[in-house]
């Protein structure tokens, strides 16, 4: 099969615009689909899997079952058939980059944004995962990533057709950096392997590089079985140590070990976000705590404790022991009252002996939590059935991390004893501080909450922001919730406003033209369109704002000019001057009048002549002039005779006749 150019028709529909990309299993046209009038990403499998039986019967199956993948954050698949010894896929097609282009150019990303990103990427698994269908090679080239941060996943089902799956030669198809330990020795996969791919993802997004790389596919794919990852604090410290815990969670090795599904990796993570963005190390526990419970709630079965999660013990039924008495009996029947004492002595032990079997505490396995975050701990230990206590300790250990624990991991406890947690102090003790949260605040206010937290404020910074008002701080350095040694200088970041940048004049130029240098200048353009007989067609007949300044990301109307409609110029000679204008009007012309003497009283107020002529065609708006007829009578020879009535003498005078003459239809 030789590559499509420009302008080849794939079969009989779509029109090949140009190259897109290319993959291990395809490659990637952007196509114009001739029937609906769209642009389509057009994915032309490569001959060798073509060639192939059991393959191309997959790709069908599987391309079948992603067509039926509607959702906000998959890749629509539109279309798929045969052309030229092959086969392809027609689906939506995205403007934006790659996550992968978004990684290289900006890793490491902010952790709040990979987690948004991270998100929708889980939201896109786990609808697909509710069908059946398993992504098999989730990784940054297959996410789609807009300018407003909105991802789309690409490739459902059709990866599952061949993607992941070793060959003959024992190679593994596809991208090993993202494969999962099981994907990697050729056993069966599931939602969790997907999952697994999703925390590769999330790590590179944090990091700027992938867990595990090597010269070979085969080299990668046996660190993916074999190797512990670099914890990701070690490559960016900023990364909250919550998030890093969830990272090493989602990278276990045994899929029995991470998340039991999407929903549960998306509810951690959504507690992650908002420990990272809650102000005081209360609020933080808090919430940390309840991805635990979340998860327990859900009947997760797992529990992140020393990086990695474990498995639950398997928890007992209750129940509640219901009163039993003595009935009545029927009329005329009677028990003597020690037969009624050595049934309620019966029922009695019997009771206490079920309350005792049913109520009993409960005991519980105490989970290792020496290593780990405090709040990590915390959410571990409240999941388990346990309460928490903690006891300040000096140690060498970074501040918050578990250094001991009572009772002792691996040993039991009844449900609801506490466990005392040994927490380090950091290296500072008690001299280190919490840096406060006081984005949206005014320097005076944050200078305050500063303050009482044993901080100063360096100096103020002034950046533009179209997140906050003028005058309130948008950010801090060293970021917030990070652990600090007391009466350091904290730098605020304060917002100036939106960035404002001048608004170019495009009217009169081409829409294309328009819209690139409005771009161009950093603002959003919105088009309308306006019929016009006046502006070529497809040039900005006005802009709003028109001139001036405008905050850079708002947004410029644009007033395009469309072909004005075409109408049948109704045929109104003969007709009376009234008749005329409304029927002219009514059909969208301009009326223009001419008048023409006439000498036919009949043809006073009636049209004579019209231009353009009746039915012919005519742009809406045009003007049509009208001759209407204006009636002015012919005039004949007259007398003029004077008496004289001082004399009988009669002088005839002659009188010259003047006669006007217009011509007359």
């Amino acid at each position: 099969m030789a590559e499509p150019v420009p302008n080849t028709i794939v079969d009989g529909r779509y029109r090949v615009l140009s190259r897109l990309g290319a993959g291990g299993m395809a490659d990637v046209f952007l196509a114009e689909d001739q029937q609906l009038g769209r642009k389509v990403a057009l994915k032309l499998l490569h001959r060798r899997f073509a060639e192939d039986p059991d393959f191309v019967e997959r790709f069908r199956r599987e391309a079948q079952a992603a067509a039926g993948l509607q959702h906000p954050n998959v890749v629509s698949v539109y279309d798929r058939g045969s052309f030229d010894d092959t086969y392809y896929i027609a689906m939506e097609y995205l403007p934006g980059r790659s996550l992968k282009q978004l990684i290289r150019e900006e890793a490491p990303l902010d952790p709040l944004r990979a987690i948004d990103i991270a998100i929708q990427i889980l939201k896109a698994a786990r609808f697909a995962h509710r069908r059946g269908v398993i992504h098999r090679d989730l990784k940054p080239h297959n996410v789609i990533v807009d300018d407003a941060g909105h991802a789309k996943v690409t490739d459902f089902g059709i990866a599952r057709a061949g993607a992941s799956d070793m060959t003959e030669t024992g190679s593994i198809m596809g991208t090993a950096q993202y494969l999962s330990p099981e994907q990697a020795q050729g056993h069966a996969v599931n939602a969790g392997s997907d999952l697994y791919s999703v925390g590769v993802v999330l790590y590179e997004m944090l990091t700027g590089r992938v867990p595990f790389d090597g010269e070979s596919a085969v080299t990668i794919a046996l660190k993916h079985v074999s190797e512990a990852p670099i914890p990701p604090r070690e490559i960016n410290p900023d990364i909250p140590p919550e998030l890093e815990q969830t990272v090493l969670w989602v990278l276990n090795k045994n899929a029995s070990d991470r998340p039991v599904d999407a929903d549960q990796l998306i509810t951690v993570l959504e507690h992650c976000r908002e420990a990272i963005t809650s102000a005081g190390a209360g609020q933080h526990t808090a919430s940390m705590a309840a991805v635990a419970a979340a998860g327990a709630a859900a009947g997760a079965g797992a529990a992140i404790a020393g990086g990695y999660p474990r498995t639950d013990p398997a928890t007992n039924g209750s129940g509640e022991m219901a009163a039993v008495g003595p009935s009545e009996e029927d009329h005329g029947r009677r028990w003597v009252p020690w037969a009624w004492a050595v049934v309620v002595a019966l029922l009695v032990a019997a009771a206490a002996g079920a309350a005792y079997l049913l109520t009993r505490p409960k005991e519980y396995t105490v989970p290792r939590v020496v290593g780990d975050q405090y709040t990590v701990a915390r959410g571990v230990l409240t999941a388990s059935h346990f309460q928490v206590g903690s006891v300040p300790q000096s140690s060498r250990k970074p501040k918050g991390i578990v250094t001991g624990e009572q009772p002792p991991a691996g040993s039991t406890a009844t449900k609801g004893s506490t466990v005392t947690l040994e927490v380090s102090t950091g290296p500072g003790g008690a001299r280190n501080v919490s840096v406060p949260s006081v984005q949206g605040l005014t320097v005076a206010e944050a200078t305050q909450h500063l303050k009482r937290a044993h901080l100063t404020v360096a100096n103020v910074v002034p950046r533009p922001s179209s997140q906050f008002p003028a005058g309130q701080v948008t950010n801090t350095n060293p970021g917030t919730a990070r652990s600090v040694s007391r009466g350091t200088a904290v730098t605020l970041f304060v917002s100036s406003g939106p960035q404002t940048v001048s608004v170019p004049n495009v009217t009169g130029d081409t829409q294309g033209a328009a819209t690139a240098q409005l771009a161009k200048a950093g603002f959003n353009v919105n088009q309308k369109s306006q019929a016009s007989t006046t502006v070529a067609v497809g040039n900005v007949i006005s802009q709003s704002p028109a001139l001036g300044t405008a905050a850079k990301g708002s947004t410029v109307t644009i007033t395009v000019a469309t072909a004005p409609a075409t109408v049948t110029v109704p045929a109104v000679t003969g007709d009376p001057v009234s008749s005329a204008d409304s029927a002219l009007t009514t059909a969208g012309l301009n009326v223009v009048q001419t008048s023409q003497d006439v000498t036919n009283s009949a043809k006073n107020g009636i049209v004579v002549h019209q231009s353009p002529r009746g039915n012919s065609t005519a742009k809406k708006g045009a003007t049509v002039t009208i001759t209407v007829g204006h009636y002015v009578p012919a005039t004949s020879s007259t007398s003029s005779t004077t008496t004289s009535s001082s004399s009988s003498t009669t002088t005839p005078t002659t009188s010259s006749s003047s006669t006007t003459t217009s011509p007359a239809p």
